[in-house]
């Protein structure tokens, strides 16, 4: 196999075959490496990129192996970390100057469990300052680009993690997930991309003792959740990092879910719940077009039974950043901007010093309450209910927001309309590639679950693979480095 295509191969694949030494360690992190000194010159999807850290392990691998250990389920797997997790000994800036030199001494659990099963960190990608925009900027790194054309945005916050993923800088990433921080840029890259039920992934919360404000503050809307490729190489991490921890008091009892096999593509016929608006929101029309065929899919080809049909959802905006800021150390953040604000992004900025009054945060966690209770009483008639993932395709990469959307204006958060609601109910949602634009730019179908059933989006997204694939599909500029003729430079 020549070098230049190993980045190309799945998690599952690349496991498999180390196992069965048709490949090393060493030569799957080498030929990665290759891969993200070719092309992260131009994507920027790493801030702290650890070469010399991923061959140490390939090396420890490979011997462990030859020496006859039996390895982990992602023995030699590449993967990268949001830099909004904990990675011991190695800076964790979280896309702000007010932690430009934070070195966390321990792993964030996630990062513990992906170690025992043998993965290989490759280091840690870039995020919008603290997590609060759905794109990459902020002040210290230079903006994350899209893979899929470098001069639009690749979505955030896990904008490095989607954009690696996505450039075959390792088939993994893990993410976090406030209010579409996972699903975002996975939709905008091309990826598969999940936010667990709530709990499911235990996050080691922010406190000022331990992890600073501003780190994983959002306590009852983050999740954790993997970017992939392919739903099954999704499930095979998923089934090495849920599991109840002490550390998380919202993580969830061990569960018999059999996650590789609930990615198996069979899918019983199911109730299903197609919203292309929620009733209000602005679309672009090209995304409602090819999320519309993405839908019908479910009754022509998976023989379920779809209907058009929207919760009660408006006013969620307002919402969900009075239940933020809640959740936040408000005090401990508007000392950080206090010190920092002319370095820090302005929309955080205004955010944190908004006058925030009790009243507010009790009105928005009043509203939470209704959320939850108005997609509880919908979903009880649904199996699943489909949404576009974004209401418009990739923008350029200098905004933080379209300026509109088709032919009509937007304000800033009215791009994201569907994401956020799943954040405040905790109930699971996935997405998928749904198909590409004309300008070949990828639009993704969100997929979203019962509360708990986490195994039944599974299912769901591996069935729509399985009849509307999408892994042979790579950005223009993966193939010019398979092909030996390097990308260009910006």
């Amino acid at each position: 196999m020549a070098v230049a295509e190993i980045p190309l191969l799945e998690a599952a694949t690349l496991r498999d075959a180390i196992r069965r030494r048709h490949l090393s360690p060493v030569e799957v992190i080498d030929a990665v490496v290759q891969q993200v000194d070719e092309l992260d010159p131009l994507i920027h999807a790493f801030c702290t990129f650890l070469p010399d850290h991923a061959r140490a392990d390939a090396k420890r691998l490979e011997a462990e192996l030859m020496a006859g250990r039996a390895l982990g389920p992602l023995a030699g797997v590449p993967i990268s970390i949001k830099d909004l997790l904990a990675l011991n000994g190695v800076r964790m800036s979280a896309g702000s100057v007010a932690y430009a030199e934070f070195v966390p001494q321990q792993d964030d659990i996630v990062v513990e469990r992906l170690k025992i099963a043998d993965a290989i960190v490759l280091g840690k990608t870039n995020v919008s300052e603290f997590g609060y925009a759905a794109t990459g900027h902020n002040h210290l790194f230079q903006t994350t680009r899209n893979p899929w054309n470098p001069a639009l945005t690749p979505g955030g916050s896990s904008a490095g993690s989607a954009a690696a993923v996505a450039a075959g800088m390792g088939p993994l990433s893990i993410g976090t997930d406030g209010g579409g921080s996972v699903r975002i840029p996975a939709s905008f890259c091309g990826l598969f991309g999940m936010k667990p039920s709530m709990g499911r992934i235990p996050l080691y919360p922010s406190c000022r003792d331990e992890r600073y404000p501003g780190i994983s503050s959002w306590e009852t809307l983050e999740h954790v959740g993997p970017l992939s490729r392919t739903v099954a190489d999704s499930a095979l991490l998923l089934s090495v990092v849920v599991g109840p921890d002490h550390r998380d008091r919202h993580s969830l009892p061990a569960e018999p879910v059999n996650w590789l096999r609930a990615a198996n593509g069979e899918l019983p016929r199911l109730r299903v719940a197609y919203s292309p608006d929620w009733g209000y929101a602005k679309v672009d029309p090209e995304v409602l077009e090819i999320v519309g065929r993405a839908a019908s899919v479910f009754e022509v080809e998976l023989g379920c039974s779809v209907e058009e049909a929207t919760p009660d959802l408006d006013g969620l905006q307002e919402i969900f950043w009075g239940v933020a800021m809640a959740d936040n150390d408000l005090e401990g953040m508007r000392a950080l901007a206090a010190r920092h604000a002319s370095q820090m992004m302005p929309h955080l900025v205004a955010s944190l010093g908004a006058p925030w009054t009790a009243e507010d945060l009790t009105r928005a966690n009043m509203g939470r309450k209704a959320v939850c209770n108005e997609m509880s009483r919908f979903m009880s008639g649904y199996d699943l209910l489909l949404t576009p993932t974004v209401a418009a395709p990739p923008f350029p990469v200098d905004l933080i927001a379209p300026a509109a959307i088709g032919d009509l204006a937007v304000e800033p958060d009215e791009w994201l309309p569907f994401t956020a609601p799943m954040n405040l109910t905790g109930q699971p949602a996935a997405t998928v590639p749904a198909g590409w634009t004309r300008d070949g730019l990828p639009v993704g179908l969100q997929i979203a679950g019962p509360h708990l059933d986490d195994a039944l989006v599974l299912q769901a997204s591996a069935a729509f693979e399985a009849v509307s694939p999408w892994k042979d599909r790579w950005p223009p500029l993966v193939h010019e480095i398979v092909k030996g003729t390097p990308a260009r430079r910006e």
